[in-house]
């Protein structure tokens, strides 16, 4: 599938003295200028719906700056034109994290251009639909077991919390820890997606009440060898008091909140340990091997089978940036760009 040769389509967002708006238009070809040394072009195939794209699309300016602006910061295609030799024209390729969707035009545009550094060639099977059910979502939550992993934890250790665990990167998270032979319970504020996440690879569902249940105390009962925290707030700082001795708990989201209320005796006592997970600046010499740890895996799959990927075409977008805002968005949105509206005529 091959972009206009003339024009291109794309969500632009535009801060205007009556607020924020957003519309799909047309852009001309060379709207990216030239391609620099060690650029890369690419027909975006397919996009996700991210917190962080919901945040740039309202105006947030701690994501982004200037407007007007394409949000998206997952893409995948194919490469269209390249002044970096690693990348061919037709090459599969995804890119996630770094500026994309922030500062520089992102995967809600039929085409984008960026530094060859960002791109990750997609391991062979992994098509661009699924590398963005996966997204900085699943990129996320396989770092985020990684950093469980580093620290010495294993599933006969224990079992693995996730909070969090309808959204993005907590189901993926979910599906992966499964995998990898954990006992899993997934605490969610979403009572109609604990079937959903049974499906894919939860031993358990908890409330998210129950999992940040007495966190005013210094210490819990000792629950679970490690946790995945997508959430931040007062959940991680119950997660920490509920481990384990030696525990680990990987942190990766804080729409729970900034402060953690806890204080030294989870670590002085029990030793547990937080690590911190950024998936935006993970090293690019680095990536290749979590992307293929996700194409191995059968995480789009129990996704695909539980009801959590949800598809919309690029004119669709509109209402999911207050669903995702709002807490109504379960599992992942996947993103049809390319060809949107050819496949709705």
């Amino acid at each position: 599938m091959t972009p206009h040769t003339s024009e291109f389509r794309a969500l632009r967002v535009y801060k205007t003295e009556q607020g924020m708006e957003r519309r799909v238009e047309q852009l001309p070809a060379d709207e990216p200028g030239e391609l620099t040394d060690g650029a890369v072009r690419i027909a975006v195939e397919y996009s996700s719906l991210n917190y962080k794209d919901a945040l740039s699309a309202h105006g947030a300016p701690g994501v982004t700056k200037v407007y007007p602006h394409t949000p998206g910061i997952d893409a995948a295609g194919e490469v269209t034109a390249s002044s970096d030799k690693r990348f061919a024209v037709g090459d599969g390729v995804v890119v996630t994290g770094f500026d994309l969707g922030m500062n520089t035009a992102g995967g809600f545009g039929e085409s984008i251009t960026v530094p060859g550094d960002w791109v990750q060639h997609r391991p062979p099977g992994l098509s661009a639909r699924d590398a963005m059910i996966l997204g900085t979502a699943g990129f996320t939550a396989a770092l985020s077991l990684m950093a469980v992993e580093s620290g010495g934890t294993g599933p006969e250790d224990g079992p693995l919390a996730v909070s969090g665990a309808s959204g993005g990167v907590g189901s993926l998270s979910v599906a992966l820890a499964d995998e990898a032979g954990w006992r899993v319970t997934a605490g969610s504020g979403k009572t109609s997606a604990a079937y959903s996440l049974i499906q894919v690879g939860a031993a358990e569902v908890v409330s998210r009440e129950e999992l940040s249940d007495g966190v005013k105390k210094p210490l819990l009962p000792a629950r679970f060898a490690a946790a995945i925290d997508t959430v931040g707030g007062d959940t991680l700082a119950a997660l920490c008091k509920s481990l384990l001795p030696r525990g680990v708990v990987s942190a990766c989201g804080m729409v729970g909140g900034t402060d953690v209320p806890v204080s030294v005796f989870p670590f002085i006592l029990r030793g547990v340990s937080i690590q911190g997970v950024d998936s935006q600046s993970y090293p690019a010499e680095s990536r290749a091997a979590v992307w293929q740890r996700l194409a191995q895996s059968g995480a789009t799959r129990r996704l695909e089978e539980a009801g959590l990927v949800t598809e919309i075409s690029l004119d669709e977008l509109e209402p999911y940036f207050d669903h995702i805002l709002d807490g109504r968005v379960c599992g992942r949105v996947v993103v049809r760009v390319l060809g949107s509206a050819d496949l709705e005529d």
